[in-house]
C-alpha cells in the first residue's frame, strides 16, 4: 500500500477498524464481518496486509497522518468514532483494551466529547 497520505477514505476506515479490532490482540469473526460490511473485500485484504507489516507505533502514526492529510472526516469525525464504537461492540464486548485504544484515538485526533 502507498503512504497514508494517499489512502482512500475506505482504506483509512479499514485501517482504523482493523486497528481497533486488534486492540485485544485478535480479530474476531464478528469484527471481521463488521469491517467487511463497511469496506470492500479487496480493500480489506490490502489494508490488512499492510496492517500486519506495521508495528503499533507505525499504525497510530499512519492513522494520524491519513486523517490530518485528508478532509475525509473534517466535518464528520463523530461519524468515524460512531463506526469505531460499532466495531468495538461487534463481538458483543467493548473490553478494556478497546476502550483504551478508543480514548487514545480521540486524544491523538483531538476529538472532544
Amino acid at each position: 500500500m502507498e503512504k497514508p497520505s494517499t489512502w482512500t477514505k475506505d482504506e483509512l476506515l479499514a485501517y482504523i477498524l482493523i486497528y481497533i479490532s486488534h486492540a485485544d490482540l485478535e480479530e474476531s469473526k464478528k469484527e471481521k464481518e463488521y469491517i467487511l460490511s463497511r469496506v470492500d473485500k479487496t480493500v480489506y485484504k490490502r489494508v490488512s496486509a499492510q496492517f500486519e507489516k506495521d508495528n503499533d507505533y507505525q499504525s497510530i502514526q499512519n492513522i494520524i497522518e491519513a486523517v490530518k492529510t485528508h478532509d475525509y472526516y473534517r466535518n464528520d469525525l463523530a461519524d468515524l468514532f460512531a463506526d469505531i464504537k460499532l466495531m468495538a461492540f461487534a463481538d458483543g464486548d467493548f473490553d478494556v483494551m478497546e476502550q483504551i485504544i478508543f480514548s487514545q484515538l480521540k486524544k491523538v485526533l483531538a476529538i472532544k466529547e
